[in-house]
């Protein structure tokens, strides 16, 4: 009687049991939808911190293997410039009336056609370069030691060349980008033109005191048409540096290939400007003061003019 009525228990157990047993994965406790208001501010949190982290970790630029010096450079240039060569320009810029300005920059731009024109020969430009030996004969004689540029207004286009074009002329590629100390942008190859760039700088084979002063006026005369560009930098891009370091690069392959570079270089687009898509145009000061000219990459060097 008693296994019976152990059997009839077991047995009635199991009978009842059994319909309402629930599989091991239904938990007691809130379903996974009354769970979901609970979890929408984890879930949210974790997908910021994802998006952030991927935008945090930016793929190698196969350019610029060395991103970690040349940040660290870039920074110390800029620091140098906003504390001693920016204030100057635009003191510079403020006192000296437009034709002074447009003086000392025309008689800067007369030295340097003297190297231009060796590099334009050097890189077997004969045309180019006898017609920058002109431009100098003219602008320093009608053009009083180069105060005005005369050979443009007859039609002596004025040309860009240093030893660094010549040599990516010559085949020499150009390595990776490298920033200088002071001098900005370069790639190895222009760092590597520099010195002989600077060796055959007209104002850099005066006597020590006058090269000094040349040196110093040249710098903040350029430095101030470069005040412009401070606006482009600033405002039109979240990444100054990289932005600088990508147009320099596009500009000189776009030099070095005299405004025809290879059709594989996919830096380019299907134009000829060298000004980045959505970069803002240099300002434009009040009027009588003449539009401010200039790239990135030059501005991001405070001491470009020395070359």
């Amino acid at each position: 009687m008693a296994a019976t009525q152990s059997m009839t228990c077991h047995g009635s157990r199991s009978s009842v049991a059994s319909p309402a047993q629930k599989p091991f994965y239904a938990a007691s406790g809130p379903s996974l939808p009354r769970l979901a208001p609970l979890l929408r501010p984890f879930l949210c949190a974790g997908l910021v911190v994802a998006i952030a982290a991927g935008c945090a970790s930016r793929p190698a630029n196969p350019d610029d293997p060395l991103e970690g010096y040349n940040r660290a450079m870039f920074d110390f240039n800029e620091r140098v410039d906003k504390a001693v060569i920016k204030p100057v320009a635009v003191a510079y810029d403020a006192v000296a009336p437009l034709p002074v300005r447009s003086g000392i920059g025309n008689f800067f731009g007369n030295l340097g056609d003297l190297w231009i024109s060796g590099n334009n020969l050097l890189q077997g430009k004969l045309s180019d370069g006898l017609s920058d030996v002109t431009r100098v004969l003219v602008n320093s004689t009608v053009g009083i030691l180069g105060l005005f540029d005369v050979a443009t207004e007859i039609g002596l286009a004025k040309h860009d060349e240093d030893f660094g074009q010549t040599l990516g002329r010559w085949g020499v590629g150009e390595g990776p980008y490298f920033v200088a100390p002071l001098f900005g942008p370069r790639t190895i190859r222009d760092a590597a033109a520099l010195p002989l760039d600077l060796y055959f700088d007209s104002v850099w084979g005066v006597n020590h005191v006058p090269r000094n002063a040349l040196t110093a006026l040249r710098v903040i005369d350029t430095r101030a048409r470069l005040l412009g560009v401070d606006r482009t930098l600033e405002e039109g891009t979240l990444d100054k540096y990289a932005f600088a370091r990508d147009f320099y690069l596009r500009q000189r392959r776009y030099k070095v290939h005299d405004g025809h570079p290879p059709a594989d270089d996919d830096s380019f687009d299907d134009t000829d400007d060298t000004t980045p898509r959505g970069a803002a145009e240099p300002r434009s000061d009040a009027p009588g003061r003449e539009r401010r000219q200039g790239t990135p990459e030059q501005q991001a060097g405070p001491v470009e003019a020395l070359r």
